[in-house]
């Protein structure tokens, strides 16, 4: 089992750029696919990217693609997005999660999640 606790959101203008961190505990982190969903109010959850165990695999939301980066360091337990060239559109609560099973895209099969960080993006 793994445990998320997400950093970084806040606000931030148009064109900015961010940094997300999520910390993980569990001794087999790095067995775990990692994602970043989103979710703006009204909304489900949005696939936004994910990484491989190991790291050598991304995957990107079409939205987020050549904007977003999704890394890990497994050393540290951890994964992040960096966001450059935000726009307001961006703005959600951002959450990561972790996965052992197959597929990155859905919500669904991602089974430990943190509790998000907010990324508010002012025009």
């Amino acid at each position: 089992q793994v445990q998320l606790v997400e950093s970084g959101g806040r606000l931030v203008q148009a064109g900015g750029s961010l940094r997300l961190s999520c910390a993980a505990s569990g001794r087999t982190f790095s067995s775990y696919r990692m994602g970043w969903f989103r979710q703006a109010p009204g909304q489900e959850h949005e696939f936004v990217a994910a990484i491989s165990w190991g790291g050598d695999s991304t995957y990107y939301a079409d939205s987020v693609k050549g904007r977003f980066t999704i890394s890990r360091d497994d050393a540290k337990n951890a994964v992040y997005l960096r966001m450059n060239s935000l726009k307001p559109e961006d703005t959600a609560v951002y959450y990561c999660a972790g996965t052992l099973r197959g597929g990155y895209y859905s919500p669904s099969l991602f089974d430990y999640w943190g509790q998000g960080t907010q990324v508010t993006v002012s025009s």
